[in-house]
């Protein structure tokens, strides 16, 4: 025999031993106080493809099988999943000293946003400097940061006239939403968070350096977040590059003594200090601003675009909308207010429909820190193993929601805030709280703070949108399905309408 036949026959070997090894342990050695498995053929490797490639199926499958808790194998590691509210409850509102968000996400979030922010420094910190971005998100900074998207979204259309015609007042055409929304929300959440100065920098190469960050979040660097590939060279030269171009901005800023405009390095520059009395330095800040803009950036484009989709296939609603415009705002459509977002209870609700059916992410998870037992049951799970929740899971459930898989706006009309209120299954009742079965901005201390933000911004596309245009599906076609290749759940392409512009005289 060859020599390579003799190696390739060790390493099959290898892989046939492996496997059986593998099954074995897991049929002949179950734990009674551990939660139930999912069976698995390749090891380390896992349930990684069938989870991967449709999650919520994955979670569905699993719970016929299991009920609402059980574990199985990612990439090495164990995750026991906890579904429904009671599953939000027991990971999301977890004690910190029993699961962390830091140790399951820093490995791969620090090296894009930069040292010394959100993952990467002890929670008490992180919780402080959520609050110091706060004081960008008041009511006063939205007033202002209205008619500042509104007049981004005016000039994309006019030099952008490969989306919506340009000033060439072409009357109709074709758009990728999966390139030009997320465009539009970064120019808008650039010059509104983060000032015109930085939002100046995204008509140059800016926007490229963010998209090879946006590369360094792939589920490979999930488990190797320093793999020597080129996406994490790249990615390493953007976070730097990035940093340091807020940096300019921060010494310049400084230098002038120009604090004046609500944005979030003006009030981290003036409001960034701990309640131990140290300043967070200004390379901080410039981190900082990396993973805000990165995450609203994200999370709106993606709730934009499933709401355009879904408006796109439903012309009572998008017509129900055009004239809610005119009955709050007058016939003559003048310049939107964060006021007139207020009083205009169908745009929310379809903003609202939109992130039960699509929530940005569908899996939260936590690294356990200390052995931690689940309530009702003789579980335990020890440290080191991770637990995962799925607030995506409730929000599709038809226990909770009629019709779950329609997309039905009034649906928010008619529930006032409780969930099959007139249904034989038993009321819940939707608030901010872990136990709520809607929760598209997560909960407990690492709920997400931008969800007002979220409505203003997506609120004001959509409303601009209404006003200028009316679109369509391309014939044939229907809302695309979930592509969860990514972080955030995108629509898979093609994800595209066909558009029209409003008539002068339909508009006044």
């Amino acid at each position: 025999m060859a020599s390579w036949q003799i190696i390739v026959a060790g390493v099959v070997g290898v892989i046939v031993v492996s496997i059986v090894t593998n099954v074995l342990s897991q049929v002949l050695f179950r734990d009674p106080n551990k939660p139930p498995f999912v069976f698995y053929w390749i090891p380390w490797v896992g349930s990684a493809v069938s989870y991967g490639m449709d999650p919520y199926k994955f979670f569905e499958d699993n719970r016929k099988k299991f009920g609402d808790v059980y574990t199985f194998m990612l990439l090495g590691r164990k995750l026991t999943v906890a579904l429904g509210p009671k599953g939000n409850d027991f990971v999301l509102n977890a004690k910190l000293n029993s699961v962390s968000a830091e140790d399951a996400y820093s490995h791969l979030t620090t090296p894009v946003f930069g040292k010394g922010v959100i993952y990467d420094c002890p929670n008490y910190r992180l919780m402080e400097q959520k609050k110091f971005a706060k004081g960008a998100l008041t009511v006063r900074a939205f007033q202002s940061y209205v008619p500042l998207i509104v007049e981004e979204i005016r000039q994309f259309w006019f030099k952008s006239p490969e989306f919506f015609g340009g000033n060439s007042d072409r009357p109709s055409g074709r758009t990728d939403l999966s390139v030009a929304l997320p465009q539009l929300t970064i120019f808008t959440a650039s010059r509104t968070l983060q000032g015109k100065d930085i939002r100046a920098k995204f008509d140059e190469s800016f926007a490229d350096l963010y998209h090879d960050l946006d590369r360094g979040f792939t589920p490979v660097h999930f488990v190797f977040p320093n793999i020597p590939i080129p996406i994490t060279f790249k990615r390493n030269a953007a976070q730097k590059k990035v940093s340091d171009t807020y940096m300019e901005v921060i010494r310049e800023r400084r230098r002038t003594g120009d604090l004046s405009e609500f944005d979030l390095i003006n009030t981290f520059m003036k409001d960034a200090v701990y309640k131990d009395g140290v300043r967070m330095s200004d390379r901080e800040i410039a981190n900082m601003q990396i993973g805000i803009l990165m995450g609203g950036q994200h999370t709106s484009a993606s709730t934009s675009t499933w709401a355009m989709l879904h408006l796109g296939a439903d012309k009572e609603i998008q017509n129900a909308l055009y004239e809610e415009q005119v009955a709050v705002c007058g016939e003559n459509l003048p310049e939107l207010t964060y006021e007139n977002l207020q009083e205009l209870p169908l745009l929310n609700s379809v903003i609202r429909e939109t992130l039960r059916m699509h929530p940005p992410l569908h899996s939260l998870m936590r690294k356990i820190r200390s052995d931690i037992a689940i309530d009702g049951t003789r579980y335990v799970l020890p440290k080191g193993e991770y637990v995962l929740a799925a607030p995506g899971v409730p929000m599709i459930d038809p226990q909770y929601f009629k019709d779950p898989l329609t997309f039905r706006p009034r649906r928010w009309e008619e529930t006032r805030n409780i969930i099959n209120l007139n249904d034989s299954s038993e009321a819940a009742v939707i608030s901010k709280g872990a136990k709520s079965p809607y929760l598209p901005f997560g909960a407990g201390r690492h709920r997400c703070i931008g969800e007002q933000f979220a409505y203003v911004q997506i609120g004001t596309i959509l409303s601009n949108f209404v006003r200028e245009f009316t679109w369509t599906l391309p014939p044939g076609s229907s809302v695309p399905t979930p592509d969860y290749s990514s972080m955030v759940t995108l629509p898979n392409k093609p994800c595209a309408i066909v558009w029209t512009r409003r008539r002068i005289s339909e508009k006044k």
